[in-house]
């Protein structure tokens, strides 16, 4: 039996509580065999992560934006576990999106999208290797850094 919660404290994590929505969305939804997170910025106890999480990403905060979007990857984890009880049902990562609020000439966003990939093959192992998009933007809600969204496949 896989227990992917506990292969994310071995990675020095913590599942946070679901993340709650600022609008008329739904943090997670399931449709057939696949969940769609929104998108989830890197918030710890209700606020932007410091450092790396507000702002624009340059080649100087690369490094504060890869650990943010690991805190953006827990929380999508943690939008998938309210829709499905379990992240042990999880059976693959099928695609990361990661946008990131840009400084002009910054173009190593797959750099920072790497934070979540990695984190995402710790945890899931193969189960974890995905499709992926690292997308500069000009800016992101509440002046974040970057914004994440997940698709997976899971087992009802």
């Amino acid at each position: 039996m896989d227990n992917f919660e506990e292969n994310i404290i071995k990675a020095g994590f913590i599942l946070p509580p679901p993340p709650t929505v600022a609008g008329l969305y739904s943090p997670a939804i399931i449709t057939g065999n696949l969940v769609y997170t929104s998108g989830q910025l890197p918030l710890k106890d209700g606020k932007l992560i410091e450092p790396g999480g507000k702002g624009k990403v340059n080649e100087v905060r690369k490094d504060e934006a890869f650990h943010a979007s690991r805190i953006a990857l827990l929380n999508a984890l943690a939008a998938i576990k309210s829709v499905t009880g379990s992240l042990d049902n999880i059976e693959k990562i099928v695609k990361l999106t990661l946008y990131v609020s840009s400084e002009n000439f910054f173009s190593s966003q797959h750099l920072v999208a790497n934070g979540a990939s990695s984190l995402l093959h710790e945890i899931f192992g193969e189960r974890g290797v995905h499709a992926r998009s690292a997308v500069g933007v000009t800016e992101l809600p509440l002046n974040a850094s970057l914004e994440l969204e997940l698709i997976v496949q899971y087992k009802p």
